[in-house]
């Protein structure tokens, strides 16, 4: 026992090799903010990732760090078509090295998980979600994106149906699965028939202030992709054109959605953190009618003391408190939106800025930190006394000959 109890010493007493896996770095949205809260645990971890584009002044945190990109990052105007390489994912993943690092984290919501390592390796995968467009989401994906029938489509569908079988295969690749919600950890289940952790990702609340007083308008903000449903709410607004609603973000549904807006509507488009910061604090309800995986958003905007009125799916039902700090509303449909903006004006008043806050520090950075590097520090010494076992409890002249 002391053989092993000293090995776990000697580990611990050095630096630990790791590598971070992240899918692709185009922006900087929840999922990075994720990936800059583990690089804070592990500062001097090499980053691996398929594609990075992100500008260095959006991701500061990533300056001086070591990143090795795939092959596809040198494919013509791959910053602008990455999305349609999506076939050979799965192949550049698995080509990158990892022989040399001890512990690897990936951080997946597509193929990062899928990295090849060895057994005396341990490789922890914080998933944000089994890919969405290939599994529960994709009679959504394709009929968001006019592919529902045609040649085309077959295409797709075959596509998705071959990443299917390697998304499986490469889920027995891990050691051990972080789930970031509840909702996810059952998706998990579902999709790769693996048990989960639930850690929940991680959010600045020190970057927001409270704002009690608020303006006279929604705000609805993210990526303008399909399954966010910002159409659905823009849409809901045409039929009240008494309230005012801004709109933030950018993404390919952006032209569907300025055609769609009302003169009550103001489409501002990206804009810069401390603007977004802004129209959060001063807003009198954040509205989100995606089924999102967790939904970093909407914390935030109750980190800035507002409410959040949003759909009782996925992660919203762990981050919004029905009638405490927001509103959660059944279907996402037009009507039902306008149910719930209807209701949350009735008790807009019983909203207390301050419990909201409280609620939202719960999903601190510092918390996240804590809780995944017990996690994996646990995982670490399990894996430490496995492999000294053997040798601990047999001794060389009593192993079994291998003859």
């Amino acid at each position: 026992m002391n053989n092993i109890t000293g090995a776990i010493k000697n580990r611990k007493n050095r630096e630990l090799r790791v590598a971070v896996i992240h899918d692709w770095l185009p922006l900087v949205g929840g999922a990075e903010k994720v990936l800059e809260q583990i690089l804070e645990i592990y500062p001097h971890a090499d980053i691996y990732t398929l594609f990075d584009f992100v500008s260095r002044d959006d991701a500061p945190f990533l300056n001086g760090k070591k990143i090795t990109t795939s092959s596809l990052q040198k494919f013509p105007k791959a910053e602008k078509y990455y999305r349609n390489l999506l076939p050979l994912l799965p192949y550049a993943i698995e080509q990158f090295d990892l022989r040399k690092y001890e512990l690897i984290v990936s951080s997946s919501s597509a193929v990062a998980k899928g990295i090849i390592s060895s057994p005396d390796q341990l490789h922890i995968c914080y998933c944000h979600s089994p890919m969405r467009y290939a599994w529960d989401l994709q009679a959504h994906y394709l009929k968001h994106t006019g592919l529902s029938s045609g040649v085309k489509s077959m295409f797709i569908r075959y596509v998705l149906h071959r990443l299917r079988i390697w998304d499986v295969i490469s889920s027995n690749r891990v050691d051990q699965f972080v789930a970031n919600s509840a909702y996810i950890s059952e998706r998990i289940t579902k999709t790769y028939r693996r048990k989960s952790t639930v850690i929940n990702p991680p959010v600045d609340i020190n970057r927001f202030q409270v704002q009690s007083n608020k303006e006279e308008f929604y705000l609805a903000a993210s990526r303008q992709v399909p399954y966010k449903r910002i159409d659905l709410i823009v849409e809901a607004f045409k039929h009240c054109p008494e309230k005012q609603l801004v709109v933030i973000g950018e993404g390919p549904e952006h032209k569907k959605i300025k055609a769609l807006a009302g003169p009550n509507v103001k489409i501002v488009g990206y804009q810069p953190d401390a603007v977004m910061v802004d129209y959060m604090r001063r807003a009198k309800a954040f509205i989100f009618a995606a089924q999102e995986d967790f939904g970093i958003l909407p914390v935030e905007a109750q980190a800035c003391g507002t409410p959040v009125i949003a759909y009782r799916r996925g992660g919203a039902r762990e981050t919004v408190i029905d009638k405490r700090t927001g509103l959660l509303f059944e279907e996402q449909t037009v009507d039902s939106i306008l149910k719930a903006l209807s209701r949350f004006e009735r008790l807009e008043k019983n909203f207390d800025s301050a419990e909201i806050r409280r609620h939202a520090e719960s999903f601190s950075n510092e918390r996240f930190r804590k809780e995944l590097s017990h996690f994996i520090n646990q995982q670490l010494a399990d894996k430490a006394r496995s492999q000294f076992r053997p040798a601990a409890l047999y001794g060389a002249a009593n192993m079994p000959n291998p003859r």
